[in-house]
């Protein structure tokens, strides 16, 4: 089965409110996901996450398309062009 590898980008302009439900998604994921950052701005209200998963797209539109549902969730994805082989 083909997979990608790709950076999955989310800015939470509301954290407090959303948080609990960003990350019961992403641990939906955990087979695709691979390393997290995340960085609080508390001084202009908002967190600022990337992701790094490597599945195949339908996993990966999934967990985009999950993530950018959440109210005041912006979620940006970057995929590779290669395919990776596992």
């Amino acid at each position: 089965m083909d997979k990608k590898i790709a950076v999955i980008s989310a800015i939470l302009e509301e954290p407090q409110l959303v948080q609990s439900q960003f990350n019961q998604i992403i641990s939906e994921f955990k087979g695709i996901v691979k390393g997290r950052t995340g960085i609080p701005f508390d001084q202009y209200g908002v967190s600022v996450i990337t992701i790094i998963v490597i599945g195949t797209m339908d996993q990966i539109n999934g967990l985009t398309g999950k993530l950018g549902n959440l109210q005041s969730v912006l979620v940006k994805t970057s995929v590779s062009k290669k395919t990776i082989n596992e």
